[in-house]
């Protein structure tokens, strides 16, 4: 059963994710719904981090720097976000590495850093069902295989981890 966007706002409380909200609103212009999202697919790779440490320590974030600026937001909610990592899967402190891409690159083969941020998919797909549109923006990799390689969403939701 997939984890819904209500259970994952329920681990912010919906104080913090209002404000969350209204922060990233304020400070971007993007509209209230956009910002939602961002704010949910932070969560999802909070949740995904959490549910697969083994899988996912140490890869590169997949996800776009304004979900990583999200993320930055709530560490500086300290009490608050030790309460979220204790309530996710792992219920571990996630860390946080600021580094960029041409960083990472330079310190990994680029067909793992390819491995890697394909790996997120299948995880992704499994534990919040396939990716949509609205999710496009956010998750670098899929967009770039959307965009970029013209692969449906129907083909991207077929990928699983066999085929990585």
């Amino acid at each position: 059963m997939p984890v819904t966007p209500a259970e994952l706002r329920s681990l912010l409380g919906e104080d913090l994710h209002s404000e969350a909200v209204a922060h990233f609103a304020a400070k971007t212009g993007h509209p209230t719904e956009y910002v939602r999202r961002q704010v949910l697919e932070c969560l999802r790779y909070l949740y995904l981090v959490s549910s697969h440490q083994d899988q996912l320590a140490g890869t590169f974030l997949p996800v776009e720097q304004e979900i990583d600026e999200v993320w930055h937001y709530l560490i500086l909610q300290t009490r608050e976000y030790r309460e979220i990592c204790a309530r996710l899967p792992g219920g571990f402190f996630i860390e946080h590495r600021s580094i960029s891409y041409t960083e990472y690159a330079e310190e990994a083969p680029r067909e793992r850093t390819a491995a890697e941020a394909l790996r997120w998919i299948p995880l992704y797909q499994a534990a919040f069902g396939p990716y949509d549109e609205d999710a496009l923006p956010h998750w670098t990799m899929v967009r770039f295989l959307h965009e970029e390689l013209n692969m449906s969403m129907a083909t991207i939701a077929e990928l699983d981890m066999a085929s990585i």
